[in-house]
């Protein structure tokens, strides 16, 4: 009798992962506007009834005459199964967060969003709501974004909170624009023109600070790698606003002496902000009110497990002392013995950085993760995202040529910043290249805001979300890799080899004049050049 065949024995050596065999999908798709056929229907929408015909009239005709359309849309027409064929088809063109080990999106923090979570999103009793319903209507989300601002002032130590920014850096920016007005209620804003930021602090707290008229002190790491503390102390003075800082940072590095940095603000009557959009590594296990800190936000769509999605739908949380708490953005939700209102707030308010309340189905995904967990639950993210980062780093420092910078032999948090510099200078191959080889098996990563402060390198944040197989599975593809770029860099090189698209080139990006973010944008610029299709 011959020996059956183990048909998933070539999947794993020792216990260990194997190379997964990878292939993705390459369909030649054209953009939906080529796909149009003329009456070509997805799906048909009811006649007007009659009786609602003559309630509300001509509808059109209650528009102004300059927002009315002159003709129809030109929009794409299709049916239902070619609507559906063209977009699986592109997802299967794609690598995503629920598809491949994205321990490699570094700052952006794609950790696993929960299914029912999603499902309770797309409730109709969600979906369907809308920000000009009457606020009787709506005490369930009001509610739940009452509860909500109360875990983030539990998580942060902090007094009140908006949930109306709608991205991390609309919370930065949100940030800045209470602690200017806090200082021209004091009278003291013409005087106080300075911000104080690190180099590892992530980009957009001196990106807004810039934006809001503020000249950017940017303090650098000391020789142990740390945020030099002397260079601190002598940058604050009587023009210091405040302090905005990452902690722990873009590399991953947790500052030690973070109090001291807030001390040193406060010494000076500056504020201190804490830029605690990725809390992963700190859930009931630090706090910014501990240590001093005025202001705080954090990102739901990194830390509370809500879709990231290209930059939106998100969520900034902006957290203040009570001090600060007028100024915050309005409308705020106000709750009256057992019901709510939606309350326009301070007189001192900045106003609205973004429409009404926010985004409310984000909210409510956050909320649902939090009260799944509880505050035991949030701890053990934390610790589990520690050890999970330290598990990695601890494998990934195996390979030759990788390294990770700054504070040498300590720990890092939540993600750490590796530096692929002595393997591109022994192979020629630079840490993007390698990125994108590593799509060739089914994952990839990001490799770091610019400008490169750390050399040709590489972040990796894996999140309490991945379990050590799918570690393992990351670490043998990165020492794959490293290997071909050793051995063969002329395939690392020219990668992606398995994927449905090649590199980009560079040339392309840096000429506007040869590509367009709209289909009729490009059919203008082909136009132009005597080339439409």
């Amino acid at each position: 009798m011959s020996t059956m065949e183990n048909i998933s024995a070539h999947r794993f050596t020792d216990g260990k992962p194997n190379l997964r065999r990878y292939q993705q999908a390459r369909w030649d798709e054209p953009v939906i506007f080529e796909l149009s056929q003329p009456g070509e229907r997805a799906i048909l929408p009811p006649e007007l009834e009659p009786g609602i015909e003559v309630d509300t009239h001509d509808a059109l005709q209650q528009l102004p005459p300059g927002m009315r359309r002159t003709q129809a849309p030109a929009l794409p027409e299709l049916s239902q199964n070619r609507v559906l064929r063209h977009y699986l088809r592109l997802s299967q063109e794609n690598l995503g967060a629920d598809m491949n080990v994205d321990v490699g999106q570094g700052t952006c923090t794609m950790k696993y969003n929960p299914k029912i979570n999603e499902q309770l999103a797309r409730d109709p009793r969600m979906s369907e709501l809308h920000p000009l319903q009457d606020e009787s209507t709506v005490q369930g989300i009001l509610h739940v974004m009452h509860q909500m601002e109360q875990v983030i002032c539990e998580v942060s130590g902090m007094d009140a909170v908006s949930l109306q920014p709608r991205s991390g850096s609309q919370a930065i920016y949100a940030n800045i624009a209470m602690m200017r007005a806090w200082f021209e209620a004091r009278g003291e804003a013409g005087d106080r023109d300075e911000i104080i930021t690190t180099i590892f602090s992530h980009p957009s707290d001196a990106a807004c600070a810039k934006v809001l008229g503020y000249k950017v002190i940017t303090l650098y790491p000391d020789a142990d790698g740390y945020p030099d503390l002397a260079a601190m102390k002598a940058a604050v003075g009587p023009r210091t606003a405040a302090l905005i800082i990452t902690n722990p940072e873009d590399t991953g590095i947790f500052n030690p002496r973070i109090a001291a940095f807030v001390a040193a603000a406060h010494e000076v009557g500056a504020l201190a902000c804490y830029d605690q959009a990725n809390a992963n590594g700190l859930l009931g296990i630090t706090r910014a009110r501990e240590a001093g800190f005025d202001l705080c936000h954090f990102n739901l769509h990194k830390t509370f497990a809500t879709p990231h999605a290209c930059g939106g739908p998100a969520v900034g949380a902006c957290a203040v002392t009570a001090e600060l708490a007028r100024f915050l953005p309005r409308p705020r939700v106000v709750k009256e013995g057992e019901r709510y209102r939606i309350d326009q707030g301070e007189a001192q308010s900045i106003g609205k950085v973004a429409a009404f309340m926010g985004t409310a189905s984000i909210v409510l995904r956050a909320y649902a993760w939090v009260m799944n967990l509880g505050a035991a639950g949030l701890r053990e993210v934390a610790e589990i995202a520690v050890l999970n980062n330290n598990y990695i780093m601890s494998q990934l420092l195996k390979i030759p040529g990788l390294s990770a910078p700054y504070a040498a032999g300590k720990r890092r948090i939540e993600q750490v910043r590796y530096s692929l510099a002595a393997l591109s200078e022994a192979t020629g191959v630079s840490s993007g290249d390698i990125g994108l080889r590593a799509a060739d098996y089914g994952t990839h990563y990001w490799t770091s805001h610019h400008p490169y402060v750390v050399p040709e390198p590489a972040t990796i944040e894996p999140t309490e979300a991945y379990s050590r197989a799918d570690l393992d599975e990351f670490v043998q593809i990165m020492a794959q890799v490293a290997h071909e770029a050793r051995t063969d860099p002329a395939m690392v090189l020219s990668a992606p080899h398995n994927c449905p698209t090649k590199r980009v080139q560079d040339e392309y990006l840096e000429d506007p004049k040869r590509w367009a973010i709209t289909w009729r944008a490009w059919q203008r610029k082909l136009a132009e050049h005597g080339t439409a299709a």
